[in-house]
């Protein structure tokens, strides 16, 4: 008997390889496009949103939904040049609403576009060799690697892999260029066999991530990846090959447990050289024997789950014809988060800079917007973005370090001795009033939760502890809160679900202790476990690492009495 498949594996089988009737749309004068091709638009890195902040007073006015949309860019490694972010700051403020928004995934979003800009947008995003096709979507999304480039590392060779992967794993079809680009008709009937040699017509069951690591650091938090590479280097310091972890994601809905976060698994070790064949392979696995019946079960984790690790390697050995090697040693140190200055070797060195939960814009006070474009201007340098949503300017002279710095006094941004320990390592995600997931607020309300704990931690003497903060508007996860020490999840209209306990390194999960906790009582219901971790921690325990030994129950006892 054949299985039903879901309404979105119809969509992409119908889509003539993700067409749709996208371009017809386009050229219509509507502000939005129908619900048949909202699911196709992902792949190429849009999103169809309307701004939330509006819609009771246009429902109530009868007028439609006020339709903007979200253009995401796919930035391998995060690594962009002088030239590229310049104009991705143009574009931001002609077509959008003025702000760059960095992602956990080391990409840029674009916020606010209307339908009429979107085909310009992305023809001047392509004409500085940046695309947005696989940003979004059930396919390899934008591959993630430690963007610090310091002069004892082979960061250059990795972050040419995470270039090579995604290069690898992007889809084949000219869709993206008809439709934005060059508005050619590349497609035809007897082209179909060909056109995804890797995807096929329905692309993956679910969207697909890959990340790169170093052994020490683990910025990119590698194990809720579904693949996660751990670099290894040899005596010389060159890179060798990589430890496999598979079977990573954060994403699930509340109230069903069927649905979890879980940590990649061991895999193996591979010499570089297979690496993308391997790569390929994983995703050949994934496109098979996902679930396309069932979105809440699609992702590659539960395909690893259900099956076994030991079925999952014997299936990727089916499609590689090799054997990986036992995995190499490895371990994690303090991870960084790269703010600050740093040497690269041979003169130059590269900054570090704190952004406010990936938002790049002026006000407040505050303008890193007009001082970044400034800093890009006068130094031409080379540009990452970071998992933590922060930005590295890399490749200053020594003779300009001074110049820099009045740079950024001049615009008021401020340095990471300016910036709490709690602020440094808390993250968000844009949520409301964008993003049609979204069940509460996130990036507009954890500045205050922060200041709240900034007061709370100061008065227990407690301020330089290093915890990591992460909130989102909805269970999906995007700001990966799962594996914070604590974790801030969406579950209602101005409520959340607390978690507790993951670790620093982000190698453990943390524990559900409250499923719905009010956005102004999330600091109190902390504030006796913040107590308790003062007098009763070990020796140079850590806060996650304190939450995990005392347990879900003592944890509950704690706020429940708070």
């Amino acid at each position: 008997m054949q299985k039903k498949i879901s309404k979105v594996e119809e969509e992409k089988d119908n889509s003539r390889y993700l067409r749709g009737t996208i371009r017809e749309q386009l050229a219509q004068d509507t502000p939005c496009f129908d619900d048949s091709v909202n699911n196709i638009l992902k792949f190429h890195g849009i999103y169809q949103q309307d701004d939330r902040d509006f819609r009771q007073a246009q429902d109530r006015q009868g007028r439609e939904k006020h339709f903007i949309f979200m253009v995401r860019m796919k930035i391998p490694g995060g690594k962009v040049t002088s030239d590229q972010y310049l104009k991705m700051d143009e574009l931001s403020d002609r077509y959008g609403n003025g702000t760059l928004r960095v992602t956990t995934r080391q990409g840029i979003q674009f916020h606010g576009v209307i339908k009429k800009n979107l085909k310009e947008t992305m023809r001047a995003l392509n004409r500085e060799l940046i695309t947005t096709l696989g940003a979004c979507g059930d396919i390899e999304r934008n591959v993630v690697t430690c963007p610090a480039p310091l002069q004892d590392r082979a960061q250059a060779q990795v972050q040419q892999y995470a270039r090579k992967i995604s290069d690898q794993l992007l889809p084949k079809t000219k869709a993206y260029h008809e439709i934005w680009l060059n508005g050619e008709q590349a497609y035809s009937g007897e082209q179909a066999a060909e056109i995804e040699p890797l995807y096929g017509k329905t692309y993956l069951p679910r969207k697909f991530k890959t990340a790169i690591a170093f052994p020490g650091d683990n910025c990119v938090d590698v194990y809720t990846h579904d693949i996660g590479l751990v670099a290894i280097t040899d005596e010389k310091g060159d890179l060798s090959g990589f430890n496999v972890l598979v079977g990573g994601g954060l994403g699930m809905t509340h109230r069903k447990p069927e649905t979890h976060p879980l940590l990649a698994k061991p895999l193996g070790y591979v010499n570089k050289d297979k690496i993308l064949p391997l790569a390929e392979g994983i995703v050949k696995v994934q496109r098979d024997h996902g679930n396309r019946e069932n979105r809440m079960r699609a992702r590659m984790k539960y395909l690893i789950e259900e099956k076994g690790i030991e079925w999952f390697y014997a299936a990727v050995k089916q499609q590689t014809g090799f054997d990986l090697e036992p995995m190499r040693e490895m371990g994690w140190k303090e991870t960084p988060d790269h703010l600050g200055w740093h040497e690269m070797g041979g003169g130059r060195f590269f900054c570090g800079i704190f952004v406010p939960n990936g938002r790049i814009q002026d006000g407040a006070g505050k303008k890193l917007k007009s001082g970044f474009k400034k800093l890009v201007e006068t130094f031409n340098p080379e540009i990452r973005f970071t998992p933590q949503q922060n930005i590295l300017f890399a490749g200053i002279p020594v003779s300009g370090k001074e110049e820099f710095e009045g740079i950024l006094k001049d615009f008021s941004i401020r340095r990471e001795a300016e910036i709490s320990t709690i602020e440094r390592w808390s993250m968000a995600c844009p949520a409301l009033p964008t993003c049609g997931l979204a069940l509460t607020e996130s990036e507009r309300v954890l500045p205050g939760v922060i200041r709240e704990l900034e007061g709370v931690l100061t008065t227990l003497g407690l301020a330089g502890e290093h915890i990591t903060v992460r909130m989102t508007g909805c269970p999906n996860g995007c700001s990966r809160p799962y594996t914070g020490e604590i974790g801030l999840v969406g579950s209602g209209l101005n409520t959340y679900a607390l978690f507790l306990g993951g670790n620093f390194d982000g190698t453990r999960l943390n524990h559900l202790v409250s499923e719905r906790v009010k956005g102004d009582e999330i600091v109190r219901s902390l504030v006796s476990v913040f107590e308790a971790f003062k007098s009763a921690r070990a020796s140079g325990e850590r806060f996650g690492d304190f939450c995990n030994r005392l347990g879900v129950q003592e944890l509950q006892k704690l706020i429940e009495a708070q």
